[in-house]
């Protein structure tokens, strides 16, 4: 497998290990609510820009489909340790989880 899938129940762990948290929707989804500590990176303006990633990197979108595809791409560029949160941002919400709003800190 070229990337991981996880759960949002796993975050705050994979966090406190030092996970850095990509969330690749535009930047207008991303203002509109995103989880603590996610940094923005659009999927339309990754290519170019994956020396950005790092190890131990997870990638959120809305449902977890461009955020897949995200980790595919890093993976098929040499990026490693890479996840994707299943569910992304509506599986958070549904879950009550705390969603930030604005410009990114």
């Amino acid at each position: 497998m070229t990337y991981q899938d996880i759960f949002t129940t796993e975050l705050d762990g994979k966090k406190r290990h030092g996970a850095r948290l990509i969330d690749v929707r535009e930047r207008e989804e991303y203002v509109a609510g995103y989880i603590p500590d996610a940094v923005n990176l659009p999927l339309s303006e990754l290519v170019g820009r994956e020396a950005e990633i790092g190890p131990k990197t997870v990638l959120v979108c809305a449902s977890g489909n461009r955020s897949s595809q995200a980790a595919a791409y890093l993976a098929s560029q040499g990026k490693t340790d890479l996840m994707n949160l299943s569910g992304g941002m509506a599986a958070w919400r549904r879950e009550g989880r705390a969603v930030h709003q604005g410009e990114q800190p």
